[in-house]
């Protein structure tokens, strides 16, 4: 039985979920930094 295809599933599952909350926490970084730029304009 070849183990290939789980090995590759794994890796993809891997790299997709790192994606995703590299792109989550860059996403949420920007909009803390817009809410702070606000912020610092407003006074």
């Amino acid at each position: 039985m070849n183990h290939w295809w789980f090995v590759t599933a794994a890796y993809l599952v891997v790299a997709l979920g790192t994606g995703g909350i590299a792109a989550a926490s860059w996403w949420t970084m920007r909009r803390a930094e817009a809410t702070a730029d606000a912020l610092g304009r407003r006074q």
